[in-house]
């Protein structure tokens, strides 16, 4: 009998050894589709003393398409589009391993799109004043060197009731300009995408900036500015859009190691007391170069096709940018912008 009691206790250690091992998948979820770059999110566990050694995702059979030391991991991993059949596996330290299978399919995919950017959440305002246009770091919105203000949730005028206002105050300073900026993916990320894995950013390469604006009366203005900012590995990759108004109704875009404006050549002539439509595209070429492809306002298309070298950075993510600046008299005016969709590939 006591032979018998002792196998019942001997299978029950056995049978509970696996429930302290395994691999926890948050994302995606088994069955579900999602949009390359994928978002994996898992962590591993194990009865080994030692702990987990790695983590590593299998796209298919023997095909390890990534592997991070450590119990956790969260990265995102570009898949083409079709049905997988994915394991993600842990490694402990005692020499043992286990996993879970997930059932995903990979959507053909245009990108990410962060929507109507205006009304949410993220934007930082700043003063940039002369000689050098450095960030002013004693200024204040309420002045007196420069004033402005962000007021989201504009009903009129507004395409949806969720513009937002954007007011160039003038102050006691001429020729200043007002910088608002949004880190939407990596550092500070507004959008809960800080990539620990660093693997996100490096893999984007194309950027559409796509924005309405009304602004009250365009004469006053010296010029409005959109950019696109990519940071990674070292190097900044900065797509600077400026529409010279007061200062010449051309576009210019930016030279990133010369670091000064290049004109285009190409018309910036948009109207007052009514609603633009602007469109920025660019891309990160496989060889790492920018190329600032086309500007498109009020349906009107000019290609650029204009390719430049990024610089040295020590930052890592993808912002945005919005600036109204000043003209010599300082006269104030004000911005509405709606619909404000950002699209990453």
């Amino acid at each position: 009998m006591s032979f018998v009691k002792f196998h019942v206790v001997v299978c029950l250690c056995i049978f509970a050894l696996p429930a302290f091992a395994g691999v926890t998948v948050s994302s995606p979820g088994n069955g579900s589709t999602s949009a390359s770059p994928v978002h994996f999110v898992a962590t591993g566990s194990s009865a080994c003393s030692k702990g987990v050694a790695a983590v590593g995702i299998y796209s298919a059979p023997n095909a390890l398409a990534y592997k991070v030391n450590g119990s956790k991991l969260d990265t995102y991993l570009k898949m083409n589009a079709g049905s997988y059949n994915v394991f993600v596996q842990e490694w402990d330290n005692c020499g043992h391993s286990t996993g879970t299978p997930i059932s995903l399919t990979v959507s053909a995919s245009s990108g990410r799109t962060f929507k109507d950017l205006q009304k949410g959440k993220g934007w930082t305002g700043y003063a940039l004043l002369p000689p050098s246009f450095g960030i002013c770091s004693s200024c204040t919105s309420a002045g007196p060197k420069l004033k402005w203000s962000w007021t989201p949730g504009i009903g009129s005028p507004s395409m949806d009731g969720i513009s937002t206002k954007t007011v160039y105050g003038a102050g006691t300073v001429q020729w200043g300009d007002v910088l608002w900026n949004n880190h939407l993916i990596g550092d500070f990320s507004s959008q809960g995408l800080p990539d620990y894995a660093k693997t996100l950013v490096p893999s984007l390469h194309k950027f559409t900036y796509d924005v309405y604006f009304w602004v009250s009366k365009a004469s006053v203005s010296q010029g409005m500015e959109f950019d696109i900012n990519q940071f990674f590995g070292g190097k900044g990759y900065i797509w600077g859009h400026e529409c010279r108004i007061a200062g010449g109704h051309e576009w210019d875009t930016w030279s990133n190691q010369g670091r000064h404006w290049v004109p285009s050549g190409i018309p910036c002539n948009p109207i007052s007391n009514a609603w633009n439509h602007l469109i920025l595209q660019v891309q990160r070429t496989s060889d790492g170069k920018l190329l600032f492809h086309s500007i498109t306002l009020n349906g009107k298309t000019a290609v650029l096709d204009r390719y430049d070298s990024p610089d040295s950075r020590n930052w890592y993510g993808v912002t945005v940018n919005y600036q109204i600046d000043g003209n010599s008299a300082g006269t104030p005016y004000t911005v509405y912008l709606d619909k404000l969709n950002f699209t990453v590939q």
